[in-house]
């Protein structure tokens, strides 16, 4: 019996303007000017205007910053991810510092808390580890002031009481939290940025999110080259394909594709200061 061949993406109906607030365009295989050229033109052409694309560790957060160099429509968050915390020593926060002054560079992140790989990831990031780098790019972020981009993976409780308080703007990357969390969050004045997930079709309460939030605290993503919209879940994603996500927000708030498509590149202009 052959191999199960993999599902391959294909773009939303045309859709524009489209930024997409949190991607990684070296985990997709875009890492050379030409090859970031390449995959900014298919998005471009998919009614994409402009993305945020992320590292993880110091490595892929470098190239984040070279991609935002290199292309007109692209700009870098930089951070270290919370699984690799223990990674932020006095060498990455010199140079995280020196990047978050960067014009180019527009928000601090992706950080936070991440309790789901603590025993099973091999030198996951201990919870106290996490909790100190949070604790001090949330300094950082207000600091530059530019917004803090929060990473959450079955942390709810504890991340909400980390950032209780915390007076500047928070970006809840990838959102998938229950609803309870979005009205937390909401009444605190953060972002909500969804992605494929609000595609899916279990995921009734995300669409009740997006439904409830006020229209100025969404944000459309592709944390690409993972979380690919239904009816590609599974397929290799990349800034092209997040037409789908924009089209479910739409659906969701019961409003037009367009209208929706709008609203969200206002906010991540109005959030990342371009």
């Amino acid at each position: 019996m052959g191999k199960r061949k993999r599902k391959i993406a294909e773009p939303a109906e045309y859709l524009t303007p489209l930024f997409d607030a949190h991607t990684h365009l070296a985990s997709c295989g875009a890492q050379t000017p030409e090859e970031i050229a390449a995959l900014m033109d298919r998005a471009a052409a998919a009614g994409v205007v402009g993305v945020c694309t992320v590292g993880d560790g110091m490595p892929e957060t470098e190239l984040a910053f070279t991609a935002a160099h290199a292309h007109p429509n692209v700009w870098a968050a930089a951070a270290i991810h919370p699984t690799r915390a223990h990674e932020l020593d006095d060498d990455a926060k010199a140079r995280l510092t020196e990047m978050a002054a960067d014009p180019r560079v527009v928000a601090v992140g992706e950080t936070g808390l991440d309790w789901y790989w603590l025993d099973s990831l091999d030198g996951c990031a201990s919870k106290s580890e996490q909790l100190a780098a949070l604790q001090w790019h949330m300094e950082l972020a207000a600091t530059v002031g530019k917004p803090l981009m929060i990473h959450n993976r079955d942390a709810d409780e504890d991340l909400m009481a980390a950032l209780d308080g915390y007076d500047n703007t928070v970006i809840l990357h990838c959102f998938s939290s229950p609803i309870e969390v979005a009205r937390e969050a909401i009444a605190r004045g953060y972002l909500l940025s969804f992605t494929g997930n609000v595609t899916f079709k279990r995921n009734d309460y995300l669409r009740q999110a997006v439904a409830e939030a006020p229209a100025e605290q969404l944000l459309v993503e592709t944390d690409a080259p993972y979380m690919t919209a239904e009816p590609f879940r599974g397929a290799r994603n990349e800034s092209t394909f997040i037409g789908h996500q924009a089209r479910a927000m739409a659906a969701a708030r019961e409003i037009g594709a367009e209208e929706m498509a709008q609203i969200l590149t206002d906010n991540a202009r109005r959030v990342y200061g371009i």
